[in-house]
C-alpha cells in the first residue's frame, strides 16, 4: 500500500508555467466562449472545460432550471464556488457570462493563466442568445439583454489580458488571434 504522505505525482506541484496555465474565455451569452472553447483546445492539444455544463453537472439540472431555483443570488454563488474549486491545467475554460460578478472567481481564473474577453456586437449577441433561450441567462427582474450588457462589459474589460471581437472575425481567425497574441504555440 503506497504511502499516504508521500507527494504520488509531484509534476503537479508545479509553479504555474506556460506548460501549465490555462487560458480563461469571458464575455456575454452568445459571444462564442463554448465554440471558441472547443476549437482552441483542438488547435492547441488541450482539454476544455464550460463552467456552464458543470454546473449543470453538479446539480443535476439544466442551466435555466437550476438558474430558476436557485434565484440570482444563490446561483452566482454556487458559479464562484465551483471557480474556486477548479484545478485544472493546460485547459481552455469557458465560463458562464455572470462569472465577472465574482472579483474572487475572477482572481482565481487570472491565477490560473490568461483571460480572454469575447466581444460581440449587441445586435450579434441578441441574435445568438435568440437561437438558444434556454441558456439560463442571469439577470436582475426587470433587466433587459442591452442592461445587461451595459452592466457587465467594464467588469469584462478591467479582468482581460486581450479582447477579441467575435462579430468581426470568423472562429478559427479568432482562434489564431488567441494564439498568436498570447504567445501560445
Amino acid at each position: 500500500m503506497a504511502d499516504m504522505n508521500r507527494t504520488v505525482c509531484p509534476s503537479l506541484s508545479g509553479s504555474g508555467d506556460a506548460d501549465t496555465r490555462c487560458v480563461t474565455l469571458i464575455g456575454m451569452p452568445g459571444s462564442g466562449k463554448s465554440t471558441l472553447a472547443k476549437e482552441l483546445s483542438r488547435s492547441l492539444g488541450w482539454s476544455w472545460l464550460d463552467t456552464d455544463y458543470l454546473l449543470e453537472s453538479w446539480f443535476g439540472l439544466p442551466l435555466e432550471s437550476l438558474r430558476n431555483r436557485l434565484g440570482r443570488e444563490w446561483f452566482l454563488r454556487s458559479e464562484e464556488e465551483l471557480v474556486l474549486d477548479l484545478w485544472v491545467r493546460r485547459c481552455i475554460v469557458a465560463t458562464g457570462g455572470s462569472v465577472v460578478y465574482s472579483p474572487r472567481a475572477m482572481r482565481k481564473l487570472q491565477d490560473i493563466g490568461p483571460v480572454v474577453y469575447l466581444q460581440a456586437e449587441p445586435g450579434v449577441i441578441a441574435s445568438r442568445v435568440a437561437q438558444h433561450p434556454y441558456r439560463g441567462l442571469v439577470m436582475r427582474e426587470g433587466q433587459d439583454l442591452g442592461q445587461v450588457l451595459e452592466e457587465r462589459k467594464p467588469l469584462y474589460e478591467a479582468y482581460t489580458d486581450l479582447s477579441v471581437d467575435t462579430s468581426q472575425y470568423g472562429v478559427q481567425d479568432c482562434v489564431e488571434q488567441i494564439v498568436r497574441q498570447l504567445e501560445l504555440e
